[in-house]
């Protein structure tokens, strides 16, 4: 507060010297808002005459509009009153309807479940994550119990019906027990087709539901909210469990999955029990009342008709599995699950793989190659690169080196071959290998390597029989005799 002497004094300054208000303020030593106080300069501000708003003359048109149709959309309104006369853009009727338009707040019963009577089930897709040279689609099955809201959850790579089913065969053995009602949403590995309340299940999945004799109850069309407990749980894991966790391989990232479930999802309050209880504990009252298991299991696996025309190997999913020479050219099965690539001839198991989730692999069970090598031995001897590639796959780098390095390629081929039929194909990898860390590609430095290996062990190679001028002795069998015979004659001539 000043006093009026001063006040006068600021007016003076102001109105007849023309003084700023921040001259006055620092030449009285005072604030420059009690300054503006003392003139006035409210008086001299621009006061903005309020706009008209366009939409008003249609605000009674748009209020009955609204009240019969009360989810007629902003832009068939905007079209109705430009029609009517209105000029401006849709930004001022959005406004005013999203202001008057009636609001409808469904309202939704607390569901309340038996133990052992429901369980709710679901996809959750979980981005791409890098397979070797392959990017794959992560997803994760998750089932939980409405009751004791204990959790399964399994990583895979697709969605597909084998998939699906082997995710319910493993939570079912985990839980030991089913619930009596699943509850799902509208799969297509669930639900081939709905019309209203009639629905055609898929065949695959009604043999799921009568191995294990529950009933599916697919959820209405758009409305998740009927199965809320497997989408609070998707989002428990994406929070709890998926965030900033590094990706190694699918069953590490599932045996993750399942210590998390156990030392996290299941040791957490139960959300419904006010005496503390965790989760684990409520399934344990929940469990002796679930579906015990049938004796047998759910077979589960994806089956696939492939043929070999020509070669020891069959492609799966991108990848090349092998299979024994006696099957090429035939009608055979592969029986994949997530871990194992089975080939069947018939009923009959001829080959059992790894499952590979990467690209472009020759996935090989050294045996179907040593059966080629004994069927097509002349064949593989005729083509020197071909045999050497079976026996000792390093050569290809080897080979590739030795070319840039600028030395003849079916040179360096012949004289490796010649290694491999003196030392053997084991020694003759070892030796590649060394010369490859020593970069030093040439078929001079594995005779080296080789020879001094030999040396060093007090080991003498013996030299292959050359039968390149007699070939029908290639196959020829020599029985061995008993050495005892070579004794006796030795026993009879010293006995002369």
């Amino acid at each position: 507060m000043i006093d009026m002497e001063t006040k006068a004094q600021i007016r003076r300054l102001f109105f007849a010297d023309h003084w700023k208000i921040g001259t006055i303020a620092q030449e009285l030593s005072l604030h420059p808002e009690t300054v503006a106080r003392a003139v006035g300069t409210e008086r001299f501000k621009n006061v903005k005459q309020a706009r008209p708003d366009p939409i008003t003359p249609y605000t009674g048109f748009i209020n009955e509009i609204l009240a019969k149709y009360p989810r007629l959309s902003a832009m068939r309104i905007f079209h109705m009153i430009r029609d009517r006369g209105y000029k401006y853009s849709i930004y001022p009727v959005r406004r005013f309807i999203a202001s008057v338009r009636p609001q409808k707040h469904e309202a939704f019963l607390r569901l309340r479940t038996l133990p052992g009577e429901q369980g709710q089930v679901d996809w959750a897709n979980f981005g791409e994550v890098h397979v070797g040279r392959a990017r794959r689609k992560l997803s994760c099955f998750v089932i939980t119990l409405s009751y004791s809201r204990a959790i399964y959850l399994e990583f895979f790579f697709d969605q597909k019906l084998e998939s699906f089913l082997s995710a319910h065969v493993h939570a079912f053995e985990s839980w030991k027990g089913l619930p009596r009602t699943l509850l799902y949403d509208n799969l297509k590995s669930v639900v081939l087709e709905r019309r209203g309340d009639n629905i055609r299940f898929h065949p695959g999945f009604v043999q799921l539901q009568a191995h294990y004799h529950f009933s599916a109850m697919p959820c209405q069309v758009r409305a998740a909210n009927q199965k809320g407990r497997v989408e609070r749980a998707i989002r428990y894991i994406r929070d709890s469990f998926f965030a900033a966790r590094p990706f190694t391989t699918l069953s590490d990232f599932n045996q993750q999955a399942l210590i998390w479930r156990d030392s996290v999802a299941n040791a957490r309050k139960h959300p419904d029990d006010n005496d503390s209880r965790s989760v684990s504990d409520v399934f344990k009252e929940e469990q002796p009342l679930l579906i015990p298991l049938p004796m047998n299991r759910f077979v589960s696996e994806l089956l696939v008709p492939v043929k070999s025309p020509k070669t020891i190997y069959v492609r799966f999913d991108r990848n090349d599995y092998s299979i024994p020479p006696s099957a090429v050219g035939r009608q055979l099965l592969i029986a994949a699950s997530e871990s194992r690539v089975r080939i069947l001839d018939g009923s009959k198991e001829i080959a059992s793989h790894r499952r590979s989730y990467d690209c472009r692999q020759m996935v090989l069970d050294p045996t179907h190659q040593e059966q080629l090598l004994r069927e097509k031995r002349k064949a593989c001897g005729s083509v020197r690169g071909t045999r050497l590639a079976l026996e000792a796959p390093e050569s290809e780098a080897f080979l590739d080196a030795a070319f840039r390095r600028g030395h003849s390629a079916a040179m360096q081929t012949s004289r490796l071959v010649k290694l491999l039929d003196l030392f053997g194909r084991n020694e003759l990898r070892i030796a590649i290998n060394e010369a490859l860390e020593r970069n030093t590609p040439d078929a001079s430095s594995v005779s080296f390597i080789l020879n001094r290996r030999y040396r060093q062990s007090n080991r003498r190679p013996v030299p292959p029989v050359d039968l390149s001028r007699r070939p029908e002795l290639q196959d020829f069998h020599v029985h061995p005799h008993n050495p005892e015979v070579y004794d006796g004659l030795v026993r009879h001539n010293d006995s002369k």
